[in-house]
């Protein structure tokens, strides 16, 4: 018998050669590179703007060149992309959270995997309905997939312990 045809042991669930493990991890890094791309676009978009959100970011950015840099808090611009991140991280982490003890249920790996490219491509197309900005209800029906998700694995995390 060849080593890959052994079952797997408990002792290898948390490394990546458990494909279900893999996955995850994969998932989960892609998710939260596009939230830090949120975070830095943000950045980018005040700079440009040269419109900050405190005053040592104004005395740090100004420069010899002049211009105008400012406080301001409610550029249409600059908060819509925040507000889009301040979505991320009221979801992402829970999907990770969730993910991950979602892996501990022994789901099927085929219905995992689905779990978490359904949740990254709605947080990723949430994104672009939010930034292009796409009329509703699209970014709506992102959110709500990708909230379905993290219900679906909580649910089965629930089942399984009550099971027990």
């Amino acid at each position: 018998m060849r080593s890959s045809d052994k079952k797997m042991g408990s002792d290898d669930l948390l490394t990546l050669k458990n494909p279900l493990f893999a996955n995850y991890v994969f998932y989960t890094t892609v998710v939260l590179l596009k939230m830090f791309f949120l975070a830095g676009y943000t950045s980018r978009e005040r700079l440009t703007r040269k419109i900050f959100a405190n005053q040592e970011d104004v005395d740090g950015f100004t420069d010899n060149r002049g211009g105008t840099h400012k406080i301001k808090l409610d550029d249409v611009g600059v908060e819509r992309i925040r507000r889009n991140h301040l979505n991320d991280l009221e979801n992402i982490p829970a999907f990770i959270t969730l993910g991950f003890l979602y892996l501990f249920t022994d789901p099927s790996p085929v219905t995992a995997l689905w779990h978490f490219r359904i949740f990254v491509f709605s947080r990723i197309l949430h994104t672009i309905s939010y930034q292009v900005p796409l009329p509703q209800p699209s970014r709506a029906g992102c959110y709500i997939t990708g909230l379905a998700v993290c219900f679906s694995m909580a649910f089965q995390i629930l089942s399984k312990i009550y099971r027990m």
